[in-house]
């Protein structure tokens, strides 16, 4: 008898908030977790493929830095890009390591799209989702479990690209 009192004021909880809200949930939101400034090599491509064009822009090296963790990135990753009809899917690869040593591993997958809005006016689109594969038993382990996003941020003075990623909450 409890459990079903239980249960019914949750389902009554609930209802009444997503009334409240006009039948719309609530947006998940997002907490800033780190900055990567990534230097990358000299991009070589392979055309006409039958998926189409593939370009790969080799990763060698920068930094990161957020609230709970700072260090380098390694020397040795590639983002994988595959271009067709205005669109590019990417798949960057790579590792990264912490002031304290701990190499994380990193495997961002995203889409960049050029295009028109609605109103006929040029769009673009770089969104990423990177995922992090963290020692389980680091000071990190909390990468592990958490979905994250990012976007660039595109500066002059720096030659490579730099991603702002948030975790979802």
């Amino acid at each position: 008898m409890v459990k079903k009192l239980l249960l019914i004021a949750l389902l009554t909880s609930f209802l009444s908030e997503v009334s409240a809200q006009g039948n719309v949930p609530e947006a998940p939101q997002l907490e800033f977790a780190l900055q990567l400034k990534v230097t990358l090599g000299e991009a070589f491509g392979i055309d006409n493929t039958q998926h189409g064009r593939r370009t790969v822009i080799p990763i060698t090296g920068g930094s990161f830095e957020g609230p709970q963790l700072k260090g380098t990135i390694v020397n040795g990753g590639a983002d994988y890009q595959l271009n067709a009809e205005g669109r590019t899917e990417l798949e960057a690869i790579y590792c990264i390591k912490t002031d304290d040593g701990i190499y994380i591993h990193v495997r961002n997958r995203g889409i960049i799209a050029n295009g028109k809005d609605a109103n006929g006016n040029p769009s673009f689109y770089f969104r990423a989702a990177p995922q992090f594969e963290a020692p389980a038993d680091s000071p990190y382990g909390w990468l592990n479990n958490s979905l994250f996003i990012c976007a660039p941020t595109f500066s002059p003075d720096f030659k490579g690209i730099v991603l702002n990623v948030w975790r979802v909450k």
